[in-house]
């Protein structure tokens, strides 16, 4: 439990245990909303959908995240809400209920704007959370906190094959307790974030954060860049998450079962990736790390589309832990670009992210039903070459140094 005194701490030290309840939060998050894709294939048969239908879906939920993130993040900094984080699962744990009792695709779709309308409360403030305990140490923070999103995310497949898929789409409605679970704590998270803000601020005022000496153009090239990045990652996640299992049970006639056994190995493989990125980031310069992750995929995700089943599964982890360590790195970076904006940053990226993704999945189902999976992977396979971009980003660390020195 987190406790409700404040800790003198607070300022200085990175504060695990907050870090931990956030994280644990984020991990029952995200496992509910990855029931959501890992349950397309009972959907596809209930509703009769086609891909483009599936591939919609995830836009609802993708879009309004995305459209409502950066305003909740805006807001937050110059309104901060600690107990936001409250009303975000809560949000979640009604899309939950209305998709086991939808009856149409229609109340498919609200309940899937529901989700989204949930993380877009969710993730700014969140963000903002870890990095008021990071004590400094703003990769690390980032990653335990995205680790426990991808956790959760990994978990989803694993529970739709043995919960979800034997007891039908009804059954969702047992997670609720979940949601549940994670309002309680996250009721704790309001009440030290409430208590530590003014500290934080005190502290902050005492020592600001340096700008690094940057011109406006600069910093607006190197945005431009983070989010070619965030497209490239995403894209190509996005066609592994909502069509991954497609692909096992077109390509290797694999059972839907064993089909999500497999997904949870890439997202495990994503969530153990994720820790990996922000750490690394924090000791080497975060530049390296987005070089490594983006570019570093590119011959993997080449490979995958003309390989059998035992290296699909190879590549597919290779790939999840890989790609994983870019965003926790992305997400810094661009906060040190503008610090100060941490709301308005975590939403922007986290709300593109979602946005694209949802775009990209749409899209990637349409192709789908005009070609087939294996051509969308042969086509998101050059994706990572976006990575090239790079290039174009400055080392914020150098540039911060020479602004104190001078």
């Amino acid at each position: 439990m987190i406790a409700s005194a404040p800790s003198k701490t607070t300022a200085g030290n990175t504060i695990f245990r907050v870090l931990l309840a956030i994280s644990f939060c984020h991990l029952l998050n995200d496992l509910v909303q990855s029931l959501i894709p890992a349950i397309y294939p009972i959907l596809k048969q209930s509703f009769h959908l086609d891909f483009g239908q599936i591939g919609l879906i995830t836009l609802t939920y993708q879009l309004t995240a995305s459209l409502f993130q950066p305003v909740v993040g805006l807001y937050t900094d110059h309104h901060p809400k600690p107990y936001s984080l409250v009303a975000g699962m809560g949000l979640t744990l009604a899309g939950l209920v209305f998709f086991a009792m939808a009856p149409t695709y229609i109340m498919l779709l609200a309940a899937s704007a529901l989700v989204g309308l949930g993380s877009a409360v969710f993730h700014p403030e969140a963000s903002r959370v870890a990095r008021m305990a990071s004590g400094g140490q703003h990769g690390l923070a980032q990653s335990v906190f995205q680790v426990g999103g991808n956790a959760g995310s990994s978990m989803g497949p694993l529970l739709a094959a043995f919960i979800v898929l034997p007891h039908g789409q009804s059954s969702i409605a047992w997670f609720s307790v979940v949601a549940l679970l994670g309002m309680l704590v996250l009721a704790r998270v309001g009440s030290w974030y409430k208590q530590h803000r003014l500290a934080t601020a005190a502290s902050r005022a005492s020592k600001p954060e340096q700008r690094p000496a940057l011109s406006s153009r600069k910093i607006a090239t190197a945005l431009a860049v983070l989010i070619a990045l965030i497209f490239s990652k995403y894209i190509y996640m996005a066609s592994l998450v909502a069509y991954y299992t497609f692909y096992l049970i077109e390509k290797f006639h694999l059972p839907v079962q064993s089909a999500q056994l497999y997904l949870f190995l890439f997202l495990a493989a994503v969530a153990a990736g994720t820790i990996i990125g922000g750490p690394i980031g924090d000791r080497i310069g975060r530049k390296y790390v987005i070089w490594a992750s983006i570019l570093g995929v590119l011959p993997f995700t080449l490979l995958l589309p003309y390989v059998n089943l035992f290296w699909t599964a190879v590549l597919t982890v290779i790939i999840g832990l890989i790609l994983a360590s870019a965003f926790s790195a992305i997400l810094v970076y661009a906060q040190e670009l503008i610090p100060g904006k941490v709301g308005m940053i975590s939403g922007l990226f986290f709300g593109f992210a979602f946005g694209i993704a949802g775009v990209g999945a749409a899209i990637l189902g349409r192709l789908a039903d005009a070609t087939s999976i294996t051509f969308v992977y042969q086509v998101c396979s050059y994706l990572p070459a976006i990575g090239l971009l790079t290039a174009f980003l400055p080392h914020l660390e150098s540039h911060r140094a020479a602004r104190t020195s001078s």
